[in-house]
């Protein structure tokens, strides 16, 4: 584990563990790279050399007060992969790290990546637009700001124990090691950058990011997804990728890879053998 500096001077902090192929990982909001413990330590006893960071804002990383867009987050994580050295990567975006994953790849090029997976992830666009007319009304992301500002602490409980994993679902069972955990990393990280994150993620159109893309690219999404929307988000984008494919559950949550990482672990396990 260590940091680095960005151009900026911004301290980016992330894992390295093991050799092999890398496998980086981009996390959702407002979380950390804690949030794929599961993944990490299943792919590296796969031999896989896996990474993941924090982003800016978030965890351990520098609490700026700007720099929380969509062009930081993937000017960032190209820093890491460069300062790394990283070569012919599998990077695996969730939920807002999917956005993240998709503009680095259209942003920086795809040199030194081999493959991707979108899982639950919020291209092409959250937002409702003239163009967009199936998205959320901004006045839904105006509300979660809203509520981040007024009680940062319970705002993020209650999402944790609701919507994000499922839990408000009859017949759900709820997890307080789950919800604490996820709270435990919101609370890492800054008030500014989740705030200003909100309008990153739900109002970034990737559209043409999405048509730039050539290399293999998973899309993982369920039908039951409270945070992000399916039918917006997983099946568009797969279809605005020239080599996507699509994988779609049907009763599993927004919060999936911390739920049911046995079922998300095989799918990549066997899209990046293929």
């Amino acid at each position: 584990m260590g940091t680095i500096r960005t151009a900026d001077g911004t301290e980016i902090f992330y894992k390295d563990w093991g050799t092999g192929q890398p496998v980086v990982f981009s996390h959702g909001w407002p979380l950390s790279a804690d949030d794929w413990d599961n993944q990490l330590l299943f792919f590296l006893s796969k031999g896989y050399r896996v990474v993941a960071h924090d982003r800016r804002g978030h965890g351990r990383s520098t609490q700026t007060g700007d720099g929380h867009d969509m062009d930081h987050y993937a000017d960032d994580l190209k820093a890491v992969v460069d300062h790394l050295d990283l070569r012919d990567c599998l990077h695996v975006g969730h939920s807002t790290g999917g956005g993240e994953v998709t503009h680095y790849l259209a942003r920086h090029g795809e040199q030194r990546a081999a493959k991707g997976a979108l899982l639950c992830a919020v291209p092409p666009l959250m937002v409702r637009t003239d163009a967009n007319p199936e998205g959320l009304p901004k006045a839904v992301f105006d509300d979660l700001q809203a509520q981040l500002a007024a009680n940062r602490s319970g705002f993020y409980r209650d999402l944790a124990a609701g919507p994000f994993y499922g839990f408000n679902r009859p017949g759900a069972e709820p997890s307080e090691a789950i919800v604490a955990n996820w709270w435990r990393q919101g609370m890492m990280g800054g008030a500014k950058a989740h705030y200003d994150g909100i309008v990153a993620f739900s109002q970034t159109d990737f559209t043409e990011d999405l048509g730039k893309i050539t290399i293999p690219v998973l899309v993982v999404h369920s039908e039951d997804d409270q945070i992000v929307p399916y039918a917006d988000s997983g099946p568009k984008s797969a279809a605005l990728l020239k080599n996507g494919v699509l994988k779609t559950y049907k009763d599993l949550p927004h919060g999936l890879p911390t739920t049911h990482p046995d079922v998300v672990n095989a799918d990549l396990l066997e899209f990046f053998r293929s």
